[in-house]
Parts: C-alpha cells; sequence; structure tokens
C-alpha cells in the first residue's frame, strides 16, 4: 500500500489563531491537498483600528491557498463554495463550533485537534485550566467531531509532561508542535485506514475536569487558598489574560511568581517589601515572591524596575 495516500485527499483546513498555523504549516509541507483554508474574518484592530487578518490567513497567502472567510456558517452561498470543494476531509483547529450541515459534509467527516488528553478538559481553555488545577501532565488529541462538544470518537492522542515552572504561555508553545506531529500522523492513519477509533471512556476512578472560557472573575487571586493554589493560577493564566490582585485599589497582574518557604507574618492578602529588590504577597499558609507585574497603567515589567518607581 502507498504510504503517500494522505497526498490524494482533498482536505479543507480550518483555524484563526497561530496555534494553528503550526498544524497547517506541517500539512503544507508533508504536501498535504489543501483545497480551501477557513478562517474568522478581518477584524479591525490595532491603534488605527485597521483590519487585521487573522495568523492562518497570513499563512495562507503566503503559500497561494484559497482562502474563505464566512460571517457565518450556515450562509447557503457559503454552503455552496463549501460543497463545490468536493473536499474528502475537513480539519478543524482553534476555530469555532460548526454547524452539523458543515461537520458532516465531506464522506471522511471532519476531525478536531483538542489541547487536551480527552475526555479530560472538554472545553474553550483546556491548557489553562490543566495548569491552573496543577496537573503533571497534559497532552493533544484528535477526534472525530460530533453533535456535543469535545465529545466524539478518539483517533490519535499524545501526552507529555507540565514541569513546575511551566505557564500556559509555555504549554501552548510545546502542544502546537506536539499537535501539528499528531494531527499528520492522523491524516496519514485516515487515509491508508490503519486508525482505531475509540470511544471517549469516563474514568470511574477519576473525576472528570472541565475547562469552561476563561472570565474576569476567574483571574481575581484568592489570597485565602493555599500558596500552591494561587501559584498555579498565576501559571495558569501567564501571559494572558494574567492573573490579579490589587494594589492600594489599583489591578495588578501577576506574570510570574515564585513560592517562598516562609511563613508571612502579615494576613492574607497584604503586601511585604524592602521597596527595592522585592515584593511578596501573603496566601493563607505561605507567600508568594513576585518577579513581574503590571499595574493599571503602567507597563509589564519586573518587580525590581517597578519598586524604583514606586512608592509604598
Amino acid at each position: 500500500m502507498s504510504e503517500d495516500l494522505y497526498k490524494e485527499l482533498r482536505i479543507i483546513y480550518m483555524g484563526t489563531p497561530e496555534f494553528a498555523v503550526t498544524s497547517l504549516n506541517a500539512l503544507v509541507e508533508a504536501g498535504c491537498k489543501i483545497v480551501a483554508v477557513i478562517t474568522a474574518p478581518d477584524k479591525p484592530g490595532g491603534r488605527g483600528m485597521e483590519l487585521q487578518q487573522s495568523a492562518v490567513k497570513k499563512y495562507a497567502v503566503s503559500k497561494n491557498l484559497t482562502v474563505l472567510q464566512p460571517e457565518k456558517l450556515k450562509n447557503p452561498a457559503f454552503l455552496e463554495e463549501l460543497k463545490a470543494l468536493k473536499a474528502d476531509l475537513q480539519i478543524c483547529v482553534a476555530f469555532r463550533m460548526l454547524p452539523e450541515v458543515v461537520w458532516n459534509m465531506p464522506p471522511m467527516g471532519t476531525i478536531n485537534l483538542h489541547g487536551s488528553l480527552l475526555p479530560q478538559y472538554r472545553g474553550a481553555a483546556p491548557i489553562n485550566w490543566a495548569v491552573i488545577n496543577g496537573e503533571k501532565e497534559t497532552g493533544v488529541t484528535t477526534f472525530r467531531l460530533k453533535h456535543e462538544i469535545d465529545t466524539g470518537d478518539i483517533l490519535l492522542q499524545e501526552s507529555f509532561p507540565i514541569k513546575e515552572t511551566d505557564t500556559a504561555g509555555t504549554i501552548h508553545d510545546i502542544m502546537m508542535h506536539v499537535g501539528a506531529g499528531l494531527l499528520l500522523k492522523t491524516v496519514k492513519g485516515l487515509a491508508n485506514d490503519s486508525l482505531k477509533e475509540m470511544p471517549q471512556l469516563l474514568s470511574t476512578d477519576q473525576p472528570l475536569r472541565h475547562a469552561p472560557k476563561i472570565f474576569t472573575e476567574t483571574c481575581e487571586i484568592n489570597t485565602a487558598q493555599s500558596t500552591e493554589a494561587v501559584y498555579n493560577l498565576i501559571r495558569g493564566l501567564s501571559p494572558y489574560p494574567a492573573a490579579f490582585t490589587f494594589l492600594k485599589g489599583k489591578k495588578l497582574k501577576i506574570y510570574r511568581a515564585e513560592k517562598l518557604n516562609i511563613t508571612p507574618g502579615v494576613a492574607a492578602g497584604e503586601f511585604t517589601t524592602d521597596g527595592k529588590t522585592y515584593l511578596h504577597l501573603a496566601c493563607s499558609d505561605g507567600s508568594l515572591n513576585l518577579l513581574e507585574i503590571q499595574l493599571e497603567g503602567k507597563k509589564r515589567m519586573l518587580t525590581e524596575d517597578f519598586l524604583r518607581g514606586y512608592r509604598f
């Protein structure tokens, strides 16, 4: 059997952010036939509110790929365009929810790359929640799309460790590359019919953890929690949207911190500082040394630089 069967598949690729570019690039570099790329419409942004293209669109244009940017995925004109492309397979990476009329269109269906070891961390923010919850491992899953979100049959999975110092940002960057490799492997396996699909089995000894969208209230630090819990929240929300607390009534975002093995001499939520080199935040059972912060109205900076211009 030819190992290059996957190159004959007509593939439509759907994605928007940088995360999805790495996977698209892996498919293009491997010689896959990408008949169209579907991404978000251009949006006004930046200082001049000029139209901004998605990362996926910029990449697709640079590779002379056909780009579609539907406002509504159920738009009859768009559906006709989609049908005319006669795709064998659709691939969805960091895109939006698809209606059944779209995901059910190609004969081989639509596959998705998700940033967790499903069924754990179904939802919009799997990377953040795995770090916030102090997980020691995460991974990527390719699966078939069906009605309920992130519940389709698993095609392939690959895991990797989360280190004590990892942030959502570092995990995102690792996952982007691990995911791209896994997606290509999945496409090859589907083309030569060597993949066994597995239903998502819920373990009785492991509670199901979810990964809902991150809201502002998720990001506010509760210093009545343990140092470990606050430290994990900071890691899990760095670099974006960032965990925060308040300093003299102003929002203070915290991007990096380290745990201290000292009992705080002040109440949870209070700060201690020498005014020059350190800024400690007391939690219920210890303290955190804040390393990189941003006070409302100021730039993100190292704590030492911040202390040079701030008077307590």
